[in-house]
């Protein structure tokens, strides 16, 4: 499917307030390295900041005519879930029930951890991104393995070079789950979660581990990643018995037809790597030659969306014997159709991992290549556990008694396979089932919401106004994990597990 494809056809059948830029506009961009500190800093592009001419944008498709490819395009995402907050508002959810008036605690908490740690310049909040979960603990990973490379290795190597890390390490960072931990080669120190995955797969990159040229480790391409097997993974991540970690196979699998995907020399070049896709976004046709290189987020989104189709799961939903990735049938939307309905008006998409890629990705090719990205600012806020739990743990979300008592059965159930007991009870659900989708859409909605009321209690307006990314870097990723801190002191879980496959979360 190319950029924004067209299809012939009008039926379809199925199985199973932000700021108008780029988002790497800002001028530091990151992630948190703790909940509770300001995000590590990255180095700021310190060239004045250019002029970005207006330029037009390809539509997404007419759902009625290409239904496949509307649920692919990054609209959809916000469109469709705007429907479910419609709802949610209404407090009309099939699997929660809905207590508007506790936003406002929910923006209150957001906000004073915002003040906390960044007043008076909220300017400095770097953007939502991969880049600083490699900076855990503060220290300048991504700047000494640039160092490192001396300065023989062009700006344009070095993007390509962090792609490749960036886009692996993005594929591998579906939830963990609570047990599993990275002890670091480098350092001795033991890190979770997120910015253990990170800190692995950033040490696994330097390793050579998917790179197929041994005079050259620091390189992700097709032939590396195909001598990737699940037992060079549990050994890389340190899983055993005792360190177990969900979903294994699924992350293996992912960069295994990862391999497959990079066989698109067009995008990918004839050595099929990552990086090489900075040659194509610099060269598209779409892309405007200014005083530096703007590239319309569409086409870097079809790179992305239409490109790596290849490694999601066959099993996720199909229309017009279209794959349309991280999108979900849901019920609080099937149950309103009218007979004369499509089938593409019951789904829901999300593109989570795409999304995460694309604002992870953006990074260093704005930081070393000074590219830009117009209308990124169609991105939304990511449907995961740490945003979504937020919101059930400042009691904006409830989740009904029937199914809490569902999930908390399939809590036990599943200890009771892998023979461990938990210190804390949470109820849990395949990442496919319909009140994790439905908490993903409500997520998405209420990450707009929160925005709008954060600045206003900031008192920011005009280009002062935080950006989505801004938002979700120091207040609800961050507020997210702060809850679940205080909520569930023991395993700092989120209020609901999912059996993650590695793919979704």
């Amino acid at each position: 499917m190319g950029l924004f494809s067209k299809k012939d056809k009008s039926g379809s059948s199925i199985t199973s307030g932000h700021k108008s830029s780029s988002v790497a506009d800002n001028t530091s961009l990151g992630q948190s390295s703790s909940s509770s500190l300001k995000s590590p800093t990255t180095p700021v592009n310190s060239k004045p900041a250019p002029t970005i001419p207006k330029i037009d944008l390809p539509r997404a498709p007419d759902p009625h005519v290409d239904p496949a490819g509307y649920l692919r395009s990054i609209g959809s995402v916000r469109e469709r879930c705007a429907v479910v907050m419609q709802k949610a508002v209404q407090n009309q959810l099939e699997h929660f029930d809905v207590d508007m008036s506790k936003f406002d605690n929910t923006t209150k908490f957001v906000v004073s951890i915002i003040k906390r740690d960044y007043a008076p310049d909220y300017s400095s909040i770097p953007a939502h991104g991969r880049w600083q979960h490699f900076n855990v603990g503060g220290r300048d990973r991504i700047g000494n393995l640039l160092a490192s490379w001396g300065t023989n290795v062009d700006s344009s190597e070095r993007t390509r070079r962090l792609l490749d890390l960036f886009l692996v390490s993005v594929l591998l960072d579906a939830g963990a789950g609570n047990s599993w931990s990275y002890k670091s080669k480098e350092n001795q120190r033991v890190y979770r979660r997120s910015e253990g995955l990170a800190i692995a797969s950033l040490e696994m990159f330097k390793s050579g581990m998917f790179s197929s040229n041994n005079t050259q480790p620091y390189q992700v391409d097709a032939d590396g990643l195909r001598n990737v097997t699940t037992d060079s993974m549990t050994r890389a991540l340190q899983v055993s018995e005792s360190n177990p970690i969900s979903g294994l196979e699924g992350r293996t699998g992912l960069l295994t037809r990862l391999a497959d995907a990079l066989m698109n020399t067009q995008i990918f070049g004839a050595d099929g790597r990552p990086g090489n896709m900075l040659d194509y976004l610099i060269s598209h046709p779409r892309t405007v030659a200014s005083s530096v290189p703007i590239v319309p987020f569409p086409v870097l989104w079809s790179v992305l969306v239409d490109g790596l189709a290849p490694i999601w799961p066959s099993s996720r939903t199909i229309i017009d014997g279209t794959s349309v990735g991280d999108a979900w049938p849901l019920k609080v939307l099937q149950s309103s159709l009218l007979p004369s309905s499509q089938p593409w008006e019951g789904i829901i998409p999300f593109h989570k991992l795409t999304q995460w890629l694309c604002y992870s990705l953006m990074q260093p090719m704005y930081k070393l290549m000074n590219m830009h990205f117009a209308g990124s600012d169609s991105m939304t806020g990511l449907p995961e556990y740490r945003n979504g739990g937020l919101f059930i743990d400042t009691g904006v979300l409830s989740l009904k008694e029937r199914d809490s008592a569902r999930g908390l059965e399939e809590f036990h159930q599943n200890a009771a396979r892998e023979g461990k007991k938990s210190l804390e009870v949470t109820p849990m659900f395949r990442a496919d089932d319909d009140v994790v989708v439905e908490w993903r859409a409500v997520t998405v909605g209420f990450l707009d919401k929160l925005l709008v009321e954060v600045n206003k209690a900031l008192s920011l307006q005009g280009n002062e106004r935080l950006t989505l990314p801004q938002m979700l870097e120091a207040g609800s990723w961050k507020g997210g994990r702060e809850m679940a801190e205080i909520s569930r002191p023991n395993t700092q879980c989120p209020p609901i597990a999912i059996l993650s496959d590695g793919t979704v979360f």
